[in-house]
């Protein structure tokens, strides 16, 4: 997926201001920014939650036009969201399949319209089985009953399940212990592994630098940077969101006249 010149705009505020935006083929690519940098506004252009007010989204080469989320599902992209969308007083296969049920065949589904249970649990089950989480092992518990990493193993499974060109995860490990993100992180290769592309929106930088193949640096509206973590320090990338780093069109990092100003009479600036 591609994006060139996004803007979004309410009244006086400027959201999106002429932001670019690229992922490729299985990659994991962090989004990371401060607060109030457009991140959420980016991503919501991008999974058809708000319409840009100017600007071009791509998909494969193809332009594309989201009016709403169900456009960017018909394509194939999924998002997690930071409050999970599930319900809790439905069971694991069901969830799975929230709004996107399977009927019967023939009569009882065309005009009884009755759900198919028994295939959607074997699809379910089938589903987490190629994730290779094993901490949900009844598919017909409910979703009340688990953990926060188990809710957000169904999440993600459920994304995984019918996101086949991309997926977008916000925050997925923000209320989680360290046990549980792991399996999150986990959960997150095998996504990439398949070939489909993550987009990871995290404020956890140890996680970004340990799962992700590229960073998006946002900052004001728009993208400012996009680094490898091997390339850079955490630091390296703060400073990026902060302003105190900049990035030229070669992908050279180099200090800005900000931050030179804040050096004046405190010694010469370094870089760890």
């Amino acid at each position: 997926m591609r994006a060139e010149g996004l803007v979004k705009r309410y009244g006086n505020v400027v959201a999106i201001r002429e932001s670019d935006f690229d992922i490729r083929t299985g990659e994991v690519l962090a989004v990371v920014g401060d607060n109030g940098a457009g991140k959420s506004s980016l991503i919501k252009a991008l999974s058809g939650a708000l319409v840009p007010d100017a600007g071009t989204i791509t998909l494969h080469g193809r332009r594309v036009h989201f009016h709403s989320p169900r456009d960017a599902r018909v394509l194939g992209i999924e998002t997690v969201y930071q409050t999970l969308a599930l319900a809790p007083q439905l069971d694991i296969a069901t969830n799975l399949f929230l709004g996107r049920p399977r009927r019967r065949p023939g009569v009882l589904g065309s005009w009884l319209r009755l759900l198919d249970h028994r295939a959607m649990r074997e699809e379910a089950a089938a589903q987490l089985d190629a994730l290779g989480i094993a901490t949900l092992q009844d598919i017909g518990q409910l979703v009340g009953s688990l953990s926060g990493g188990q809710r957000q193993a169904v999440a993600v499974a459920r994304a995984a399940m019918f996101g086949t060109e991309l997926i977008i995860m916000d925050e997925p490990t923000a209320a989680l212990g360290v046990r549980e993100s792991d399996q999150v992180l986990e959960l997150i290769r095998r996504i990439r592994d398949r070939g489909i592309p993550v987009i990871l929106i995290s404020h956890d930088m140890p996680q970004v630098f340990e799962v992700a193949d590229r960073i998006h640096v946002h900052r004001l509206g728009r993208r400012a940077a996009v680094v490898r973590p091997h390339d850079v320090t955490m630091t390296d990338v703060v400073s990026l969101m902060t302003g105190a780093l900049s990035q030229d069109a070669d992908g050279r990092l180099f200090e800005t006249e900000v931050a030179k100003k804040r050096h004046e009479g405190h010694g010469p600036a370094t870089r760890d």
